[in-house]
């Protein structure tokens, strides 16, 4: 199909967020974000409008919309099942250029990474056709995988030890602590203040699903964030209604009391009691004790995700950060 079908559009700010999220959520096969994209798109990410991509029919509506998400390192999309044969490659292109052009931009990385959950056959020869390369069987390799808790899995309670309070975040007034210790997590500044109140103020946002384990020094020591969809998808060739925890950490020096356990267990009573059938998280291949504990506290695999990598800059490329 001629891709003059599917027109480029400027992207506009939070009308466009709620279209992207629509489309996803109506037409969610294939993406590996689906449940949880509502914490993405308040990403900063989204700052620079030259990061986003979007494309629409005669009519105008939404076929497509993709977007370089440097906080991830990812290149990400959506599709409509009406969008023509060719409109991913009409999305590659468009980052190919828009990736080369923000490499002297605080937005800028030396590669770029598309995950792809298994059974997407026809995307991944797309892909490889442009240039990226799986990930799964290099020197180093980055995979993720889905992991689901289905309504079957009790979970036994786990009150926090003495010294610890469990709650809910305060709001916009307990954004700067909980940017630090986001941070301190992930030993990463990608979380800031700005992407945290834009969570907050999302449409999609519980404010019972947002938790944090606060200190007996007053000082946060763990968080949990979920989201929860209305509609049902389907998980593991059975439509449920979905819940996904994103993102979720404890502070190192508070690990090993039980925190991770509690913090989680009082999630996903919160999401069941809100209507969540299944539970969702993803993880990395690399991250073992994040696999392990979770596969101990019942979830189980449902789907594998390989990330695509393309190199846009030499190695020793420096952001201009």
């Amino acid at each position: 199909m001629d891709n003059t079908f599917m027109h480029p559009m400027h992207y506009q700010g939070r009308n466009d967020n709620a279209r992207m999220l629509a489309l996803t959520r109506e037409h969610p096969e294939g993406h590996a974000h689906v449940a949880d994209l509502p914490y993405r798109l308040c990403s900063w990410a989204f700052d620079n409008p030259a990061n986003v991509g979007l494309w629409e029919d005669e009519r105008g509506r939404l076929l497509a919309w993709a977007v370089l998400q440097p906080p991830f390192w990812t290149f990400e999309y959506g599709l409509h099942t009406d969008a023509p044969p060719d409109a991913l490659a009409v999305i590659l292109n468009w980052g190919d250029a828009q990736a080369r052009t923000l490499l002297d931009t605080p937005y800028g990385r030396p590669a770029w990474f598309v995950p792809v959950p298994e059974g997407n056959e026809g995307r991944r020869q797309t892909l490889e056709a442009f240039g990226y390369r799986p990930q799964d069987t290099v020197e180093n390799p980055w995979s993720q995988v889905t992991l689901a808790l289905t309504a079957d899995v009790v979970l036994p309670p786990c009150p926090v030890r003495d010294g610890y309070r469990l709650r809910q975040l305060r709001g916009e007034a307990e954004v700067p602590a909980y940017v630090s210790l986001h941070r301190a997590v992930f030993h990463s500044t990608n979380m800031t203040e700005g992407w945290r109140h834009k969570i907050i103020h999302h449409p999609a946002y519980e404010p019972e699903l947002d938790l944090v384990v606060e200190a007996q020094s007053g000082e946060l020591a763990a968080f949990c964030i979920a989201w929860l969809m209305d509609q049902p998808i389907m998980v593991d060739g059975r439509s449920s209604r979905v819940g996904q925890i994103e993102p979720i950490g404890v502070r190192e020096e508070n690990r090993r009391h039980g925190l991770a356990w509690a913090i989680l267990a009082e999630t996903v009573r919160r999401l069941r009691r809100m209507g969540a059938e299944t539970v969702l998280v993803q993880t990395d291949n690399y991250r073992d004790r994040a696999y392990s504990f979770y596969q101990v506290a019942g979830f189980r695999i449902v789907e594998h995700i390989t990330l695509y990598r393309k190199d846009f800059a030499p190695a020793d490329w420096k952001s201009d950060e």
